[in-house]
């Protein structure tokens, strides 16, 4: 091959080479919580409400616009015009000019402005509640990957093992050591463990799309299986509820309920005020020139903005009622969740011990197969309960881990590990 030949096709595999790979990133569970966060695209349109809320405090702030007024009257009768006067003669004419200015008072104005404000609070943190559901969500994925992930790898594991008994189940056969049979009972098993290896792979992929959807991010992704979810809950479960009722994002937002429901009510009882509307007037009639004032204000005999007064007042019982609720529930969701968690860590660590005896039973009978000490059968069940006890203990595993996100919503924390 010549020079002009082999130069190209260097350059290209060094270009090729060179390209950067997309890397597949290991996310913990805090950073797949802190990543959700700023990519969500679910968060991202539901920031948009804090800015329109924004946007009502200079509504608010707004002062009434003046009003122009105009009539004029035009005489049609010819008979009665002036003498030597046309139709458009301006002794035919009365004309009406009349500029006016609502005057908003300031306490309408200033409970106009608190109550943007204070919704502008309750859209935060209502902002930060709708944060914590992603964030359960978010979590209950990577939990769900992180399972899909660890039956994966014991299936692979598994099969594994299988197929290198039955490669040497070949030869053992081609030296008439065993039967047919205990190839094929071998070869059966792992052609089984082959199927549901492919389902599971199947299962890890489409959950690792959720993932990356809730994620908000395009890049491949793994989970860290290695994990040990290290943040810290208070000892007490006392301390715990005490820290939700004060700091969990949909207290805080029935608080801020609460306010724009204060603020509410005094609004709508400086609603029921009168606004005055004064201005001047300027009215030519039949070319003699007058000028004048003008002035109206609303008497309060019938409507003084009552309904809406007692609605307020209401929306504010409701709210008040809303957090006792509220704090009810939190409490008894703290409590669920505690006594779950902590018998859940300690099944975990009690099945250790468990999985050494199948891990040392299995190695035991495969050993003692191999030697001809006992039948396939004998080593088949022992693969069978193995894989069993391996699948018990990861089930186990899920359910603490499945406790401890409970836990992190309950108590509202799940908000702090994604920052």
């Amino acid at each position: 091959m010549s020079f002009k030949v082999i130069k190209p096709v260097m350059i290209a595999m060094l270009a090729w080479c060179c390209i950067p790979g997309r890397a597949q990133t290991m996310y913990t569970l805090q950073q797949a919580l802190q990543t959700a966060k700023s990519n969500n695209p679910i968060l991202k349109r539901e920031q948009y409400n804090v800015s329109i809320s924004q946007a009502d405090i200079t509504t608010a702030q707004l002062r009434p616009n003046p009003i122009l007024n105009n009539q004029s009257l035009q005489l049609v009768q010819p008979s009665r015009f002036s003498e030597n006067s046309s139709w458009y003669n301006g002794a035919n004419r009365q004309v009406w000019w009349q500029v006016t200015k609502p005057f908003q008072l300031p306490v309408q104005r200033q409970n106009k402005i608190n109550f943007a404000e204070q919704n502008v609070r309750l859209t935060q943190k209502q902002y930060a509640d709708t944060e914590r559901h992603l964030f359960q969500t978010v979590a209950q994925k990577w939990l769900d990957v992180w399972t899909a992930r660890k039956q994966l790898d014991l299936l692979g594991t598994a099969k594994s093992n299988i197929d290198s008994l039955a490669n040497i189940n070949r030869l053992r056969l081609k030296n008439q050591v065993i039967t047919t049979t205990d190839l094929s009972r071998t070869e059966l098993l792992a052609n089984q463990y082959d199927i549901q290896l492919k389902t599971a792979r199947q299962n890890y992929q489409n959950e690792i799309i959720n993932l990356k959807f809730l994620m908000g991010t395009a890049d491949s992704v793994q989970v860290d299986t290695a994990d040990q979810f290290a943040f810290a809950f208070p000892s007490q479960m006392d301390a715990i509820v005490q820290e939700a009722l004060q700091s969990r994002t949909d207290i805080q937002a029935i608080k801020s309920t609460m306010d724009v429901a204060d603020a509410n009510i005094k609004l709508q009882k400086s609603n029921a005020l009168p606004t005055p509307e004064l201005g001047l007037i300027f009215n030519p009639q039949n070319k003699v020139n007058y000028m004048g004032v003008y002035g109206t204000i609303e008497i309060p005999v019938f409507s003084r903005n009552q309904g809406e007064i007692r609605k307020s007042e209401i929306v504010k019982q409701q709210a008040e009622q809303d957090l006792r609720a509220t704090e009810t529930q939190i409490q008894t969701e703290i409590l669920t969740a505690y006594k779950s968690y902590q018998t859940q860590k300690q099944n975990v660590q009690n099945f250790n011990q468990l999985l050494t005896q199948s891990q040392t039973i299995l190695n035991s009978v495969k050993y003692s197969y191999l030697r001809g000490g006992t039948t396939i059968i004998d080593f088949l069940e022992a693969q069978r309960s193995w894989l069993d006890t391996q699948q018990q203990y990861y089930d186990l595993l899920q359910q603490y881990r499945q406790s401890y996100i409970d836990l992190l919503n309950a108590s509202g924390m799940i908000n702090q590990i994604a920052q």
